[in-house]
């Protein structure tokens, strides 16, 4: 069976090295942003946000638990602000839209701002970089922001982004993904 987890790692893992700054847009309980520190390592930097304060708190303790370098800023604010906070190119980033994992599912990710999240993240993306963006359409709000994602980046230059759609086709409410990889 496909394990799309498995497959946004590797995504991740040919754009994303030592020393690389990267953005978790949607930390959650700080898997992915544990993933990036560790990929990123001592002398490379992350910037995680979420909205939520129990996702902050979540993610600062399994980050210490899970042996990572300090080389990550969490901010506790909305991914839409990333170009407040982040100021240098990355080379990868991470949208796992949706709610936080054992959370309040009455707050999840929204399309009026996750958007405008994914427009900063490209603006900041450097040449060779990748962003992969999970969708869950199981619920109303997450199939009208995939719908949304994929309209919004089939607008995109193919002479300058490479924008990929990876969704199981017999089973259309399991979660897909898109992988965004950046030419030049």
């Amino acid at each position: 069976m496909l394990d799309l987890l498995e497959l946004h790692k590797y995504f991740i893992r040919q754009h994303l090295h030592e020393g690389d700054v990267a953005v978790d847009f949607t930390m959650g309980n700080g898997h992915d942003t544990e993933f990036l520190s560790k990929t990123v390592g001592a002398t490379g930097h992350v910037y995680a946000f979420d909205i939520q304060e129990q996702a902050v708190e979540s993610t600062r303790k399994h980050l210490r638990e899970s042996g990572c370098p300090e080389n990550y800023t969490l901010i506790h604010d909305s991914h839409d602000k990333v170009q407040d906070y982040v100021k240098e190119k990355i080379k990868g980033g991470m949208f796992n839209l949706g709610w936080l994992p054992g959370g309040d599912k009455s707050i999840y990710t929204l399309r009026k701002t996750t958007l405008p999240a994914l427009q900063g993240g490209i603006a900041l993306m450097d040449k060779d970089a990748v962003i992969t963006i999970a969708i869950y359409p199981g619920h109303e709000e997450g199939d009208l922001e995939g719908k949304m994602i994929d309209e919004y980046l089939s607008t995109l230059s193919r002479f300058h982004f490479c924008a990929t759609k990876v969704r199981i086709l017999n089973s259309p409410t399991s979660p897909y993904f898109f992988v965004l990889e950046s030419h030049e």
